[in-house]
């Protein structure tokens, strides 16, 4: 299909996964993240995957810092429109927060410019950019927004409601905008320190899932390759769940 896709937080885990999934329907993918020699091994190691003619061009920014959105912005703007827009960039950073004020207030503010500024400013810096009709917007919620989680469950929540404010905005441009929510995908980074300190917290993540196994990277990465496709045109404002039944679906 040629498309020109963007993808952040694509270097490692789910983004990278997310960025192997939609080579088949590029021209060009663009990696974003902080680290630029990660996004360049990931950029090497994708290469042998890619369609002949498809260029993977890795692009560091740091998404929370305005400045720095408006340059790589700048940067996308001179080249076609984005026909997909994948806001995957985020963590939970306010875990680690001590018992004083300042420092639950930092994490709070930490999570919510990790995962929602991360995915705002750039949107809006490209608003203008996206393709009409037919252009996509996908951002990375999670199952946390519905189950807690603290700071960053809050900070997925926001991510929902800005995903439907949005999708309402620019529907009547064709442009779609959906969040894919995962549920325990441990083959990611966002996980392994974690496992790794608490080897038990595994199984007990694993326990409450009705289909008995965590997700994967691929799977998580299946479901944006839906949304970001031509037959999820008339698909937006969704808050698409993928988490092996751990939180049923809601109307």
């Amino acid at each position: 299909m040629s498309q020109r896709i963007v993808v952040t937080g694509g270097g490692t885990g789910i983004g990278r996964a997310i960025a192997a999934a939609l080579l088949p329907q590029a021209s060009q993918v663009i990696l974003v993240g902080r680290r630029e020699e990660v996004l360049r091994e990931a950029a090497r190691e994708l290469a042998p995957q890619a369609p002949p003619g498809v260029q993977i061009s890795p692009l560091a920014c740091d998404l929370t810092v305005p400045a720095e959105v408006d340059r790589l912005s700048a940067l996308l703007h001179r080249g076609a429109p984005i026909d997909v827009l994948v806001c995957n960039a985020g963590g939970n950073l306010g875990h680690a927060a001590g018992p004083g004020l300042e420092s639950i207030a930092q994490g709070w503010r930490a999570d919510f410019d990790a995962n929602v500024l991360s995915a705002v400013l750039l949107t809006e810096a490209l608003l203008d950019h996206l393709t009409r009709p037919g252009g996509r917007v996908i951002a990375m919620s999670s199952i946390a927004a519905l189950r807690g989680s603290g700071s960053y469950g809050a900070a997925k929540a926001a991510v929902n409601a800005w995903v439907l404010s949005l999708a309402t905005q620019v529907a009547p441009e064709g442009i779609t905008v959906n969040a894919v929510a995962p549920g325990f995908v441990p083959t990611t980074p966002f996980w392994e320190d974690r496992i790794a300190a608490d080897p038990a917290s595994y199984d007990k993540r694993v326990a409450p899932i009705p289909m008995g196994r965590p997700g994967t990277p691929e799977e998580i990465a299946a479901a944006v390759a839906y949304l970001a496709a031509p037959g999820a045109a008339w698909t937006t404002g969704q808050i698409l769940q993928v988490n092996g039944g751990t939180v049923l679906g809601r109307g």
